[in-house]
């Protein structure tokens, strides 16, 4: 695993016979725990290597500057075995053979403040999406129907197991 950028918007140039005075990338990066925006900011820097190309953060709220916050995001929860064998049991019982394999959500949770009060979280995807077929974030984001209610039955058997202990 590893923090992975993306450039997610491109702008540049005035017309469509003309080649671009200035272009712009806007880079969506998922950081892995333990880094800081400035940390991956400067990584950026580094790999692109031209001093001619700017690279700014922008926060949350659109404001823009030099620099990022040099804060390290919290370690990820330790896999606890309470957690993690009624996840295993409850796989192997709807999907016999599947592996359980850690990964960073990409998106946002409530973790962040879950984690820095000292209590473990963790994220389950319990919802399969084809892999042929992934949306995620498109114009017609979808999670087909069988899928849905598989995923509610997995939920269910999961929780039923976490607090039969």
């Amino acid at each position: 695993m590893r923090t992975t950028c993306v450039a997610t918007r491109l702008e540049g140039g005035h017309a469509n016979n003309a080649l671009p005075q200035r272009a712009q990338a806007l880079v969506n990066c998922r950081i892995l725990p333990g880094h800081s925006k400035e940390e991956v900011r400067q990584e950026l820097v580094r790999v692109l290597n031209d001093p001619a190309i700017t690279v700014r953060y922008v926060a949350d709220d659109g404001a823009v500057t030099d620099t990022a916050p040099e804060k390290r995001a919290l370690p990820p929860s330790p896999l606890l075995p309470e957690m993690l064998g009624p996840l295993e049991s409850t796989v192997a019982a709807m999907w016999p053979g599947l592996p359980v394999v850690p990964f960073m959500n990409a998106s946002a949770t409530d973790g962040i403040f879950t984690r820095a009060a000292g209590l473990p979280t963790y994220g389950v995807a319990g919802i399969a999406v084809d892999r042929d077929d992934i949306r995620a974030h498109g114009r017609d984001e979808r999670v087909r129907v069988a899928a849905f209610y598989t995923g509610n039955e997995f939920f269910y058997r999961y929780l039923k197991s976490l607090t039969a202990r």
